[in-house]
């Protein structure tokens, strides 16, 4: 078991950035671990664009997590999508409590049209690479007309400022692929603990990381770098 400060590909916060932007290029996935004193969760992260049925497959038994596609606030303000929480009307949705944010950053649930059920990999696979594809160009994209909602694909949307705003897995998604240069469009899963029935840790991520050749990136690399790129 690696120790919980390891990071893999990770020897400064400069080729951390590059190595999950490259990775993001090649349609390949990054976990990134949230800030401890926040979530302290690691996410299986890919671009959405790029999402087969074995990718799905892997997020299902690897991840264990909810397997969401996160969107840019353009993105999804071109889709007519707001938070969920201002388009439900039930008394559950005021006065929400999260410990660890101000808000969440949940949508609503879609489907492509062409799936059947749109739960099997196969189907979940359409619907998140065909959203992927759509923004890449969302002001040519008919959205109702290409999924229906409701759905088994949770949709987020990131906040307008994205890290400026809030600093969670689906503003650190869309800031790499922003970064990366494809559709702001992401999907991150958070990765679960058979054992324990909570999160995987960060050292057991990290291993799994490392057995599998994928990015392992903390959010602070991922801050750190784009401020300093800002300036």
């Amino acid at each position: 078991m690696l120790p919980d400060n390891y990071s893999y590909r990770q020897k400064d916060p400069e080729s951390g950035v590059e190595n999950a932007v490259e990775a993001f290029r090649n349609g390949d996935p990054v976990m990134i671990h949230d800030a401890a004193e926040r979530e302290n969760e690691v996410d299986l992260v890919y671009p959405a664009y790029s999402i087969t049925p074995s990718d799905v497959a892997r997020l299902r038994n690897d991840a264990g997590g909810l397997i969401c596609v996160a969107l840019s606030y353009d993105v999804a303000e071109a889709f007519g999508l707001s938070f969920v929480d201002e388009m439900v009307d039930h008394p559950a949705t005021t006065d929400t409590d999260i410990e660890y944010d101000d808000r969440s950053s949940f949508s609503l649930t879609v489907n492509h049209r062409d799936t059947f059920t749109g739960v099997v990999d196969n189907d979940r696979a359409l619907t998140i690479s065909a959203l992927g594809d759509a923004a890449r160009a969302p002001a040519r994209t008919d959205f109702a007309a290409e999924f229906d909602i409701p759905g088994h694909v949770h949709l987020l949307k990131a906040a307008p400022n994205l890290l400026a705003d809030r600093q969670g897995h689906t503003e650190l998604g869309i800031a790499l692929a922003e970064r990366a240069d494809i559709p702001p469009a992401a999907v991150v899963c958070e990765m679960l603990d058979d054992r324990t029935g909570g999160a995987l840790s960060r050292s057991n991520a990290a291993s799994y990381a490392a057995e599998n050749d994928f990015v392992f990136i903390d959010e602070s690399t991922i801050i750190d770098e784009l401020t300093y790129r800002s300036k």
